[in-house]
């Protein structure tokens, strides 16, 4: 379902994420196959310096139908960053590529607490998040990020999973021990 990012995908990504529901969502808002290339090859060099983790989500079939990543990775923190392409949506491949991704950065890696900022208009992606019992709203920890990444206009809900919470819900407890 997850596997590191590599050049030869980038079409089919490109594709996907030029659809105009996908692309106002999308971090990295490249118009041209080319800046999509070098955007996709600054990540992947960034992964090899320990500062973001990205990941190309697969369907059934082992092709590419979104990315996720982890960025701007500080004090065993970092914002999280998906998207999945139109024709993938309401399959269930959103919550399955975060559960996957979650349990890689909290087993395998030193993450503590992954951040989501999802744009309030984005009705999409706040109902995804609902689905996942272990994601909490930022009202009164973490005020100091929020305040941050809203700091001219609140344009954003800032959402958050920490490890310890992560780990607790017993669903994936099963997952991660099959």
């Amino acid at each position: 379902m997850l596997k590191k990012r590599d050049l030869h995908e980038c079409h089919s990504l490109h594709d996907l994420m030029v659809d105009p529901a996908v692309f106002p969502y999308v971090r990295h808002k490249c118009r041209s196959y080319e800046e999509y290339l070098f955007a996709t090859k600054q990540v992947i060099d960034e992964e090899e310096q320990n500062t973001c983790i990205s990941r190309t989500i697969l369907n059934e079939l082992g092709h590419p139908i979104g990315t996720i990543d982890l960025y701007h990775m500080e004090h065993n923190t970092g914002f999280l960053a998906t998207w999945i392409g139109a024709p993938y949506f309401g399959k269930g491949y959103n919550q399955r590529a975060k559960e996957a991704f979650f349990a890689e950065l909290f087993l395998q890696h030193e993450i503590e607490t992954v951040f989501l900022k999802i744009r309030k208009q984005n009705i999409r992606s706040k109902k995804a998040v609902g689905k996942l019992p272990y994601v909490k709203l930022v009202i009164d920890i973490h005020h100091e990020v929020y305040k941050l990444i809203n700091n001219t206009e609140q344009i954003y809900d800032l959402y958050y999973v920490n490890r310890s919470d992560f780990m607790a819900n017993e669903e994936m407890n099963h997952v991660v021990a099959t």
